[in-house]
């Protein structure tokens, strides 16, 4: 055999062999290599992540951990890890793997009729990286309260009910500051006028706001509730509305799980600062979080000349209004028949 001959044979063989690897490889980078039946599974890489824990975190995802490994390595990911919320959609290879935890997804995050800060860290806690801890330890900051005209009653009228696109691995910190912006950018001048002519300031509106958002469920009814409330404040008469005491109730006994539907004349002798029954004025701070209908409520109240109102026999979720006491006690008598008649006890 001459030696062109040989050259061939092994020029083929090499050839061959680089086919044959390159095939070899190419169905390891671009074949399917998930193996959960989900159509999307989102995967969650927290801060300070090593490429090891990356692998531990995946690995009960992917079908084979090594060929994810060799397309990762040939890309720099190992060096190149980031936090972050990546989706997996099933089917993808190993290259399509590697370039989606490259791709931070952010989270849809949502929050509305919080009663307290902290049930407001916890719901927030549950959908980013950041703990309820350390939420609550940013938001009650006293440098950052007071900066801001805040106190820890009524911080909670900063967080404007909404869904807002953040990062899953966001810190406490940077959606504290991403809250206020949104916070400042609710209140533009015009809402700021509009607060000032029925005699609040936007922290005011908002603990207004949170209980017209209790006394009802119904939008359309808002306003009126509002003119109503507005109506007490201006005759600096007590707003003795019912949801503060049943908030007060709560938080004396510091259990916000209880379900209370009625509220009793001993009750409202309770000595808190939020039983408008006693208090003159807005209480110190909101009740809940007020959802945009009830604050533009307030900031648009119907103008009227009712000072009571009582829940509505005939229509119900809806109140029957009053401008004089006694047409007020007649309404308020066929409510208190109508549910003694369904046993509440409370």
């Amino acid at each position: 055999m001459n030696l062109k001959k040989i050259i061939s044979i092994v020029a083929v063989a090499f050839i061959s062999g680089l086919l044959i690897y390159g095939f070899i490889l190419s169905q390891q980078i671009f074949s399917d290599n998930t193996k959960f039946t989900e159509k999307e599974v989102y995967v969650h890489i927290p801060t300070g992540a090593s490429y090891e824990d990356v692998k531990r975190i995946i690995t009960p995802l992917v079908k084979d951990i090594s060929h994810f490994e060799i397309v990762a390595e040939k890309r720099n990911y190992p060096e190149n890890v980031k936090p972050g919320r990546f989706l997996f959609t099933n089917g993808m290879n190993s290259f399509e793997l590697v370039q989606s935890i490259r791709l931070n997804v952010p989270v849809d995050l949502a929050f509305n009729n919080q009663e307290r800060l902290e049930d407001f860290a916890g719901r927030i806690g549950s959908q980013i990286e950041a703990d309820s801890l350390s939420l609550l330890t940013s938001i009650k900051d006293s440098i950052f309260l007071k900066e801001n005209g805040f106190t820890d009653e009524n911080v909670l009228s900063m967080f404007i009910p909404n869904t807002y696109e953040i990062y899953w691995n966001t810190s406490a910190t940077k959606f504290r500051d991403k809250m206020i912006k949104e916070y400042r950018k609710f209140w533009t001048k015009e809402r700021i006028k509009k607060a000032k002519q029925q005699g609040l300031n936007p922290i005011e509106a908002t603990i207004l706001a949170s209980i017209v958002h209790k006394e009802s469920v119904k939008k359309d009814e808002r306003p009126r509730i509002a003119g109503v409330y507005l109506n007490r404040l201006k005759i600096e008469m007590p707003l003795q509305a019912d949801p503060t005491v049943i908030f007060a109730i709560k938080k004396k006994s510091n259990d916000f799980t209880q379900v209370i539907k009625r509220v009793f004349y001993n009750d409202l002798f309770l000595n808190s600062p939020y039983n408008t029954y006693k208090v003159v004025g807005l209480p110190p701070g909101p009740i809940a979080m007020p959802d945009i209908t009830a604050l533009e409520a307030v900031l648009n109240p119907e103008k009227n000349n009712f000072i009571y109102f009582c829940a509505s026999v005939d229509r119900f979720g809806y109140h029957e209004f009053a401008a004089t006491l006694p047409e007020h006690d007649l309404n308020a008598k066929k409510y208190s028949d109508w549910i003694n008649s369904q046993g509440v006890k409370r």
